[in-house]
């Protein structure tokens, strides 16, 4: 549909949006071209980490973007060598590479498996991955998601992906063959309805890789940089993967992903990966700005707390309205509507003003910006309640 103002047909119709066009945003609120408020409770996904233009990045990009926008990655760049330096400072991990995207850093994370197993392990290819989970929208990380939809699409995918149980490590164990090379998880499932991966199950399919000799890949581009009160989620759990891939919150709103390995599992050769964009040094300067910020003292704990008064909050309004638990961590957490009812719910919410995001039918997701404040989720929780109690009574008359 094409109207006076804006020619909405120009773009491939690939999902259902809403009629409003966004113009503006400022820490937890978008405006859009009608000016209308909204208070921002699903921040693109958990990509915007610090909120709507946060000045830090804005300054960063502005001031990158006059010096340098690209030299080509066939050279050395400063903002991506200091973010390269600071995330190995900062974790458990000896190298990075860049990418655009969640999904090509997920791709990456492939084959690096891939090429370890074919200089290690006998030219062993297979990795096991989850039921449930959610590693991106290429060919191979779609055949790595044990996402429903994505089974008859595309066809044929990838092959080499075996599908375990989350939190059930006799089902990875089962799955272990001598083809077998690298494990791959979301320590929280994101799109399957934020169910988490328990520490212990962590620790065992950790215990269980190394006897194996396989790598264990972690997907944290939804629970890193920040979302669930750690720099990244492994640290909850006293162990370290072999690889971990980071995006969405990592540049604060701008396309940042990265690959990070350990010096063991980095056997890339010159040639087997590359990228035109990857390492661009002003999307490595907004990076920086983002790891300055969410590594300031207090601040990780701040997301802690906040997180624990947002997971309070859903519970009391859960009990007031008789729904289901709260699952997640940090600020990724789902509210358990037991009731396919949460497309209605976010539909309500966005005619008042807030953003919600319905992952399943029955579940409400909430990934606010990690600087969210108290009176922001006091607004939300507000709507909510309102809307709950309509529906509760709209139910009760019918």
């Amino acid at each position: 549909m094409t109207t006076a103002t804006h020619p909405y047909d120009a773009l491939m119709d690939i999902t259902a949006r809403p009629k409003a066009v966004f113009v503006r945003g400022a820490g937890s609120y978008l405006w859009d071209d009608s000016r209308k408020r909204y208070l921002d409770f699903v921040q693109g996904w958990a990509v915007n980490c610090l909120g709507h233009s946060p000045p830090a990045v804005a300054d960063a990009l502005a001031s990158q973007a006059r010096r340098l926008l690209t030299p080509s990655p066939a050279f050395y760049n400063e903002p991506s060598l200091k973010l390269a330096q600071a995330l190995v400072g900062n974790s458990a991990f000896d190298q990075v590479f860049f990418t655009n995207s969640g999904a090509e850093a997920n791709e990456g994370a492939i084959k690096l498996a891939r090429k370890y197993g074919s200089r290690h392990k006998g030219g062993a290819f297979e990795i096991i991955a989850f039921e449930g989970g959610f590693h991106g929208r290429t060919l191979a990380t779609m055949s790595a998601s044990g996402k429903k939809a994505f089974e008859p699409l595309f066809e044929p995918k990838v092959a080499g992906f075996k599908k375990a149980k989350l939190n059930d490590i006799a089902s990875v164990e089962k799955l272990i063959g001598s083809n077998t090379v690298a494990v791959m998880l979301e320590p929280i499932q994101g799109e399957s309805g934020v169910w988490p991966a328990t520490d212990q199950f962590l620790r065992e399919l950790r215990a269980l890789t190394q006897a194996h000799g396989l790598l264990l890949i972690f997907d944290e581009i939804q629970t890193g940089m920040g979302r669930t009160g750690k720099l990244f989620h492994y640290e909850h759990t006293g162990i370290a993967p072999d690889i971990m891939t980071l995006g969405k919150g990592i540049g604060g709103g701008v396309p940042l992903a990265a690959l990070l390995a350990t010096e063991r599992a980095s056997c890339f050769e010159h040639g087997d990966q590359g990228g035109t964009f990857n390492g661009n040094p002003v999307m490595c300067a907004a990076g920086l700005a983002v790891l300055g910020e969410v590594g300031k003292p207090d601040f990780l704990k701040s997301v802690t707390e906040t997180g624990l008064l947002l997971e309070s909050e859903l519970q009391k309004v859960s009990a007031r309205h008789g729904l289901g638990g709260v699952r997640g961590r940090g600020l990724l957490l789902a509210l358990d509507l037991k009731l396919p009812i949460a497309p209605g719910i976010v539909a309500q919410a966005f005619e008042a003003g807030v953003l919600l995001n319905a992952p399943q039918l029955d579940a409400l997701r909430f990934m606010p910006a990690l600087n969210v404040t108290k009176g922001e989720i006091a607004e939300m929780i507000d709507c909510l309640d309102g809307i709950l109690t309509r529906a509760g009574a709209a139910r009760r008359v019918a």
